[in-house]
Order: structure tokens, then C-alpha cells, then sequence
């Protein structure tokens, strides 16, 4: 489908979602979180094997768009977080490998997006905030990502004192993987992109899945997930290969 508020190409491998709204800051409106919930869906189902959320103008994105939020009664918001969450959630159900590439201020349900994505890249000149707390709307939603990111206390502050963090300290915090110079942000991204995307793609697509079904579960219970799935995994063909190009000392060649 044609976009509005997305440029969308497959280069090679890759995916390239942009989001194209900077008169608005990319701001989430139910019209552009359609959009961001049809590119994923359309991406997760092609043959690539990475992802890349990026974003144009001076910001990457400002969260939800108080006037689409603000024109809407009771019924109307809750419809809209729960198709954000849907959005987020194909963020993380797609197989690809995804990375979010932010060259900007991220806040609210934009860093929402950040902390969703698999791994993250921050430009020198990024930041990052959940500004509800200084507000009259906390950021209840984005702030379900982040704490699985940042720690309690780090959580705390930010979601709290509502103010931004420079991408250095983003990276401190584990939001963001890498802080890199702005003139450097798109080769390191795709850099991080290449290495998170070697061997099997069915071997990667079960393990990006397994990893998010056992975090924040107790330990007994994340070994019984992980017991299971790295047992029969053993036996697929990608499994196969990589302990016989091992055990021969030869390079794999992986089917998928």
C-alpha cells in the first residue's frame, strides 16, 4: 500500500521503515500507527532479515498526537493504546531483527518505540524522555518498555521528573545500544544490523521469540521455556549445519 506518513523500501535484506510526518514531529496519530501496524506486518512477512525504524526532521518521534488524543472521548482513547500496543507488540513478533535508528528527541510513546525495538542506535544529538510526569498525562503505556530497558530507580526518574536524557546517558541506562556521531549513524546501524543477523533465519526467528517469552518470568520458569524450544531447535536444519561446519572446520552454508 501506498503510505502517507511512512517511506517504506526493501534494500536487499533490509527493511527501512521512516516515519515522514516532521511538520508533527512524527507524532502517533491513529492514522500514522495504521500505517507503522501495516509496514511491520507487510515487512514480517517478506524474506527479509532486518529491520530499520528511522525517522525524518528534527524529531524522531513526539508520541501520541494530543490532537487526534484530545478529540477523542473515553472510548475512542483507549481504542487508540490499544492499537499502539498492537503496534508495538508486531515490533516484537515479527521474525527480523529490528532496530530502531534515532537521530533525534524520542519522548513519550516515541521512546515508547525505542525501547520496544530490539536493539537501538542513538545519534550524539539524540535524547529520550516520558515528559508525563511534568505534565497532566503520565506516560502509563510508554513507560511499560522502558522499565523492562532501564531500571527501577532509572525508570523512576525518568517517568517522574519527566525530563529528557542525552543519548550517552540512554546508552548508560541501557535503552539504546550504541551512541554513535551523528555523520556515523546510518553505517552503524547497519553494522549492528549485519552482525545481529548472521546464521540460520529460522535459528534467529525462534530465539528472538524464546528470549522475549522468558524475560521477566522467574528463573525456574525461564528454564523450562528455554530447556524445550533449545532441544528441538538442536535438531533443525540450521542447528545441524552449525555444529557440522564446526565439528568439519569449514564455513556453513545455511539453508535458510
Amino acid at each position: 500500500m501506498g503510505y502517507e506518513h511512512l517511506l517504506v523500501k526493501q534494500d536487499g535484506e533490509t527493511v527501512r521503515i521512516t516515519m515522514n510526518r516532521p511538520e508533527r514531529r512524527n507524532a502517533l496519530s491513529e492514522d500514522h500507527l495504521r500505517e507503522l501496524l501495516d509496514a511491520f506486518e507487510t515487512a514480517g512477512s517478506s524474506d527479509a532479515t532486518g529491520i530499520v525504524l528511522g525517522a525524518e526532521g528534527k524529531a524522531f518521534s513526539a508520541g501520541h498526537d494530543f490532537a487526534d488524543v484530545a478529540a477523542r472521548d473515553l472510548k475512542g482513547v483507549r481504542e487508540l493504546l490499544t492499537l499502539c500496543t498492537e503496534v508495538m507488540q508486531t515490533i516484537q513478533a515479527v521474525p527480523q531483527v529490528v532496530v530502531a535508528k534515532v537521530h533525534a528527541i524520542a519522548t513519550a510513546a516515541g521512546c515508547q518505540l525505542v525501547a520496544t525495538c530490539d536493539l537501538a542506535v542513538a545519534a550524539e544529538s539524540a535524547a529520550f524522555a516520558l515528559p508525563g510526569g511534568k505534565g497532566g498525562w503520565f506516560c502509563h503505556t510508554p513507560a511499560v518498555p522502558v522499565a523492562r530497558n532501564v531500571g527501577r530507580k532509572r525508570l523512576m526518574e525518568l517517568a517522574l521528573t519527566g525530563d529528557p536524557i542525552d543519548a550517552r546517558t540512554a546508552a548508560d541506562w541501557g535503552l539504546v545500544n550504541y551512541v554513535v556521531p551523528d555523520a556515523e549513524l546510518d553505517a552503524r546501524t547497519d553494522e549492528l544490523l549485519a552482525r545481529a543477523t548472521r546464521g540460520s533465519r529460522f535459528g534467529k526467528e525462534v530465539g528472538k521469540q524464546t528470549l522475549y517469552a522468558q524475560l521477566d518470568r522467574p528463573e525456574a520458569d525461564a528454564y523450562a521455556i528455554a530447556v524445550e524450544v533449545m532441544a528441538a531447535m538442536s535438531h533443525s536444519a540450521g542447528a545441524k549445519e552449525g555444529m557440522a561446519s564446526f565439528l568439519e572446520k569449514r564455513k556453513p552454508v545455511w539453508p535458510d
